[in-house]
């Protein structure tokens, strides 16, 4: 069978866009107008395998019904000006249905390509006799299983569109690339949240508000997040509309997973945290809207040969995003979803600080000692008969908490902490003395683990003492059989670890959401801070830090694999480094993690959360540590497996690779040139930075202007 009889073949029984259609011949023949009014977001291209490939577009006509499906035709060529067209069923073109219920999104697989070859697509719509035509698109299959070539690829993440200009892309676009990797935040969900958001001369906003979530009505800090599927289909067509992000879609194919603003900021499951345990945020019918845009807008392959989304299907597994693909002999790339079926974040947001949640017995079973960081604690139930557990109930409505908390097992130190609040609220109350503090049992609450406030985010996800938290991460998940830290869940995570132990490819590389590397932080330098606050902190704890025994044996297993590279996003900071397992610095593979491409940098996001958080506010030096956190990260000794760090930039990662090294480049841009439309006058905006790999080694190097020098985790230098 000739090659061109098999494609027309295949793509008559097995290329199906968003709906089964039947394959047509095209209309006469009419000259291809300019066709830009009705295909505003372009092109894009996605997931290229060898043999195939994913196209995708969405059309509008202002003049048809809102609810009409409208009819289109998908050309491919080797060449640009369409000359040498690849015949689809013995026609030159593919009919296609846009339909209304998938918001006029069309998808098609076209199978029966070559591989390694760039092939021109573009779609055509025809309305009153014209034909008018969508820019011409570029994509690249994958190099042959067995193909010895070197494979180039760029990193992304984090896009917010509100205020911010994508500098990053246009930069991108110059550089020489098969394709690119897109590890989530790809929207977000809200269009204006002060916290983190800054307005200026671009925004999003919804015409469906009555289906949004509105914060702060009535006050100049009004926002809404996407809550109805109108509302998520409008942030992937606001942000589409970019003409840089058009650009990369229309000449690189993208390889896309989700992380948590594609539906909720640091979301587990159908789980949002906007109100950090003050009300049940639970939404499946939101979390499915947000899959349906998703998997409307983005040009994903999920397998199999039907290019729908159910709505009617359970979530989770209404969309499963897991996913490999192998580029030539050197490359197997891993996509991994690691919202979906991740558990809750240990520590709730809604938890009373005072709660003990390792006693002194469970402390000593697995430490074999009570350490010095524990803190005494009383059953406030019976302790003095009980006058601390009535005084703290009784104060409850006055000061913001759930008094039905307050009981059992409780910090000492806690309480002593809101004498003078439970006094002011009509109590009647004396510290526990020291000397009694002496003789209590002691162990982990809450408020040791770094809980302050009753609903917050710190001492949750956020700022979490790295010894309390590991005592209790340990007997949770001994409690819950390792349920407390699913990440990926039971079949994701056993698929991901056999493809990674079966791959023949030199390099596996895992399309990791978020940060693998701990990203700790040691305040006991600073003895002028409260006590609460004199600990060594994890940084973030909706990263992999506030998951450690998942990541250890994840780290475990892959440690013993060779050549293994995460890449990495979310976190819009720069970091590379040797993430290992806690007990074991040799048990470790490379990281590699890319700044955001335009989203606030995360000091400028510490910033903002210490700035807004009740507590921390008002702490004496916190804003400071916010603005030195690399300092914190890099330079006190508590990160040896951090070779490179920076917190304050946007931009983009490029990798390239062979059958012998793998060398990524950081592209960054100072935060503040995002705020600004540079159009293509980008080259002097970034500062590039180099690191490799070597096929065989466990080793990071960076390249300082030709000498490559190994991070050493032993003395933290380069050497």
């Amino acid at each position: 069978m000739q090659r061109r009889s098999f494609l027309r073949a295949i793509l008559c029984t097995a290329a199906a866009p968003l709906t089964g259609a039947a394959c047509r011949a095209p209309e006469a023949y009419t000259p291809v107008e300019d066709g830009a009014a009705h295909f505003t977001l372009g092109v894009a291209s996605g997931d290229p395998r060898p043999e195939s490939v994913i196209l995708w577009t969405r059309v509008e006509d202002d003049d048809a019904d809102a609810d009409a499906d409208l009819e289109l035709l998908l050309e491919v060529a080797r060449d640009p000006d369409f000359v040498d067209v690849l015949t689809i069923d013995g026609a030159e073109a593919l009919s296609i249905t846009a339909e209304a219920m998938f918001d006029r999104c069309v998808k098609v697989k076209v199978r029966g390509l070559d591989p390694a070859v760039s092939y021109y697509y573009r779609f055509l719509y025809s309305k009153d006799g014209r034909r008018f035509g969508s820019r011409v698109g570029v994509t690249k299959t994958a190099p042959a299983k067995d193909d010895d070539v070197t494979v180039r690829f760029a990193f992304v993440s984090c896009q917010d569109f509100v205020g911010r200009y994508y500098n990053a892309y246009r930069h991108l676009l110059g550089q020489e690339l098969d394709f690119v990797v897109h590890l989530g935040d790809y929207i977000y969900e809200t269009t204006g949240d002060p916290s983190f958001q800054e307005l200026g001369s671009r925004g999003v906003s919804f015409d469906d508000t009555a289906g949004a979530i509105a914060f702060n009505e009535g006050t100049p800090d009004a926002y809404y997040a996407a809550r109805s599927l109108d509302n998520y289909r409008q942030l992937y067509r606001t942000i589409r509309s970019d003409k840089s992000l058009q650009e990369v879609h229309a000449t690189l194919a993208m390889l896309v997973i989700w992380d948590d603003h594609e539906f909720s900021n640091d979301c587990w499951g159908a789980t949002s945290t906007y109100f950090d345990g003050r009300a049940d945020e639970a939404d499946v019918a939101r979390r499915k809207a947000a899959n349906q845009a998703w998997f409307e807008y983005m040009p994903v392959d999920l397998g199999g040969d039907d290019l729908r989304y159910d709505p009617s299907a359970d979530f989770p597994g209404d969309l499963e995003i897991y996913r490999d693909f192998a580029f030539g002999k050197h490359l197997h790339l891993v996509l991994t979803d690691l919202r979906s079926h991740r558990a809750d974040h240990l520590v709730p947001e809604d938890a009373f600080p005072g709660a003990v949640v390792v006693d002194q017995a469970q402390l000593t079973a697995m430490l074999g000692e009570v350490p010095s960081w524990a803190d005494p604690y009383v059953d406030v139930d019976t302790f003095l008969g009980g006058i601390y557990g009535d005084a703290l109930r009784a104060a409850a409505p006055a000061l913001g908490y759930d008094a039905a908390k307050v009981a059992g097992k409780q910090s000492a130190l806690f309480l002593n902490s809101m004498v003078d609040a439970v006094n002011g609220a009509g109590g009647s109350l004396v510290p526990i003395d020291d000397e009694t503090l002496q003789t209590l049992e002691r162990g982990v609450a809450f408020a040791t683990i770094g809980k302050s406030g009753f609903y917050s985010s710190f001492g949750s996800r956020y700022l979490v003492a790295r010894e309390p938290f590991a005592a209790y991460s340990e007997l949770r998940w001994q409690e819950s059989a390792g349920a407390s830290e699913d990440a990926m869940g039971p079949e994701q995570e056993a698929w991901f670890l056999q493809t990674m132990q079966g791959s023949d490819r030199t390099w596996k590389v895992w399309a990791n959401e978020f940060t693998l590397m701990p990203l700790q932080i040691d305040l006991t330098f600073f003895p002028t801070l409260p006590a609460a606050f004199i600990k060594l902190f994890a940084l973030v704890a909706d990263s992999w830090d506030g998951q450690p025994k998942r990541r250890d044996l994840l780290l475990d297993a892959l440690s013993k694999l060779d050549n293994v590279v995460a890449i990495t996003g979310d976190i819009h900071s720069f970091f590379a480094g040797l993430p290992s397992v806690r007990a074991d610095a040799d048990a470790r593979i490379i990281e590699l993690v890319t700044s955001s491409i335009t989203s606030q940098p995360l000091q400028r996001e510490l910033e903002s959360l210490v700035a807004n958080d009740p507590v921390l506010s008002t702490l004496e030096g916190a804003g400071a540590l916010a603005s030195g956190i690399k300092d914190l990260l890099t330079t006190l000794g508590t990160n040896p497996h951090m070779a490179h760090a920076d917190v304050v930039v946007n931009g983009y990662a490029t990798v390239e690779l062979d059958g012998s090294t793998l060398r990524s480049t950081f592209y960054a841009i100072a935060d503040g040139e995002s705020k600004t439309d540079h159009g293509d006058d980008v080259d002097g905006l970034f500062v590039a930075t180099t690191f490799q790999v070597n096929a065989g080694e466990r080793e990071l190097y960076q390249d300082f202007a030709g000498a490559l020098k190994r991070w050493d985790t032993a003395t933290k230098t380069w050497v």
